[in-house]
């Protein structure tokens, strides 16, 4: 996959249903719960639902069931804060100004600029409530 660490990403329902903005508050009751999972240093099979055969994943196993994958999605940098700035912006890490990884702290070295449109601002400015739980580095 020459250097690219391939990335495992469910999401539960598909995200262009959430990201319709200008929806009625009539619809909000119709916009689906949108669940977005990264994780570090998964590979492609390391999952059951991908076909792992030696792990036993029967949480991410019954979210994708019930929810939407992507078998075809890999990470835009070989190590996480980039990837993680990639999936959250939509951009290559460069171009949003997130080459490698980052301190924690807003502002820290390397950074995501403030200045940067994340799916979270898209969601919220579509009417949703949204919420990070976990590792950021960013």
């Amino acid at each position: 996959m020459s250097g690219m660490s391939r990335i495992t990403t469910i999401i539960a329902p598909a995200v262009s249903l959430a990201l319709a903005a200008g929806a009625s508050a009539a619809d909000i009751h119709l916009r689906p719960n949108v669940i977005v999972i990264l994780t570090d240093d998964q590979g492609s099979a390391d999952a059951g639902c991908y076909g792992a055969k030696d792990l036993v994943t029967p949480a991410i196993d019954s979210l994708a069931a019930r929810g939407v994958r992507f078998t075809q999605f890999y990470a835009a940098a070989p190590v996480c804060s980039p990837s993680r700035a990639g999936l959250l912006t939509g951009r290559y890490p460069l171009r949003c100004g997130v080459t490698g990884n980052c301190a924690s702290q807003r502002g820290g070295k390397e950074a995501l600029p403030v200045s940067q449109k994340t799916m979270a601002d898209m969601f919220r400015a579509a009417g949703y409530a949204t919420a990070h739980v976990g590792k950021w580095h960013l």
